[in-house]
């Protein structure tokens, strides 16, 4: 077994076998490459799709599976690579392949449809090529989960692996067992991980997916639903996902999601307002949705009493406009100076936020806070009494940036 070398850049802990394949052990380090560069475009993905098996009856659903995946994720801006019923060395060799650029990407995704099956606790993803006569064969013409898992790890801001292999596995009944203890089961073993990388599996560990009678599978056919949907943060993504198979299967099958992630949210297709196509000035920053009302995370801060003819001069709705488009309408809370905002863009994006606003003579000031940060704004009220204009600047994005808003009874 090799072990030598650095899981990735800077990481001093030995990295998993890639994977095993008769006396031959193949190990790649992420540490031998060259200095990891990130960006906002370095986004991979590998994905994989067997369904001609040779020693068993064929899967129709997963080579579509992969060509829909690799199609959705390419126009997400993934450099793609596919792989369609691939033998053991097609899949080795594509591994490897990714292996070498995940290390340097700051997102790296590896998708399979498929067999998969778990032998003795350890999970293997299957060629189209095996025969698996044995329980131990599994170590010599199969791909290890862990050996995929350590394709992803490097990756700088998430690596995810996502499983459509957990169907009901014809290899297991005519498997022979050379170990009495090593147990053959149903679908796949849970997931073990760390760090920032997700599996998701189609169906829970020990459970079975369905393949389905359609183009796709249930669980690919929910992914595809989702997956293109701008501003879905990655965990929200797979709840969605969850929800719509087990509807579609009566219950019968519950994705599952292994690992957990920092409070960085991570999105597969960003919500238009946080990808500008302008220059900053001209689109203001994204605001994360809150749940209803004021949360610990988006509490404003305590503000002193405000006097009767304040409150009055802040009216009962403020109408914003021209905001890269955006408009916005703050209703205010029953005599107070606490506004939920509501605003929309004309591709019909939405962003909500809490505010709570001052008015002293003429100047108007405004504060947001969330759990992102900090958003001030400071403004003039016109000679209108009515029509509010001036700047704001967030901690994430500083601005400044130009608001107008108009204060309604």
């Amino acid at each position: 077994m090799i072990t030598d070398g650095p899981r990735c850049p800077g990481d001093d802990m030995p990295r998993i076998p890639f994977m095993v394949s008769g006396l031959v052990a193949v190990a790649i380090t992420c540490g031998v490459m060259l200095p990891v560069t990130t960006s906002a475009e370095n986004r991979i993905a590998l994905v994989i799709g067997n369904g001609a098996y040779r020693s068993v009856p064929t899967l129709p659903n997963p080579p579509n599976d992969a060509g829909d995946v690799a199609s959705s994720l390419g126009r997400l801006g993934f450099n793609v690579q596919r792989v369609t019923d691939a033998g053991y060395d097609a899949m080795r060799r594509a591994l490897l392949d990714f292996d070498r650029k995940a290390h340097r990407a700051e997102i790296a995704i590896v998708f399979y449809a498929g067999h998969g099956m778990e032998v003795g606790g350890e999970n293997w993803l299957i060629p189209i090529d095996a025969e698996l006569k044995t329980d131990r064969d599994a170590e010599h013409e199969a791909i290890a989960l862990k050996g995929v898992l350590s394709t992803v790890d490097c990756a700088a801001k998430l690596g995810l692996v996502i499983l459509d292999a957990c169907r009901d596995n014809p290899f297991a009944a005519k498997m022979q067992r050379t170990i009495r203890t090593r147990a053959v089961s149903r679908g796949l073993a849970q997931a073990s991980v760390s760090g920032n990388v997700l599996v998701a599996y189609a169906a829970k560990d020990g459970t079975t997916a369905a393949d389905g009678q359609g183009r796709n599978s249930p669980f690919t056919t929910a992914l595809l639903k989702h997956i293109e949907t701008p501003g879905l943060e990655v965990n929200f993504l797979f709840r969605r996902v969850r929800d719509d198979v087990m509807t579609t299967t009566r219950r019968e099958q519950q994705p599952f999601v292994y690992g957990s992630l920092s409070q960085e949210e991570i999105y597969l297709h960003a919500a238009p307002s946080r990808v500008a196509a302008t220059p900053p000035t001209a689109q203001p920053p994204s605001l994360p949705t809150p749940a209803p009302g004021p949360t610990p995370e988006t509490q404003v801060a305590a503000a002193p009493p405000t006097t009767p003819i304040e409150i009055d001069r802040l009216g009962r709705v403020w109408n914003e406009e021209e905001i890269g488009g955006w408009r916005g309408l703050w209703t205010r809370r029953s005599r107070s100076s606490v506004f939920d905002a509501a605003w929309q863009h004309p591709n019909g994006a939405r962003e909500t936020a809490v505010l709570d606003i001052k008015i002293a003579g003429n100047r108007v000031s405004i504060q947001r806070q969330q759990s992102k940060g900090r958003c001030s704004y400071e403004g003039t009220l016109t000679d209108d009494g009515r029509t509010v204009r001036g700047t704001y600047g967030c901690a994430w994005a500083r601005g400044p940036f130009q608001w107008r808003a108009t204060i309604g009874q």
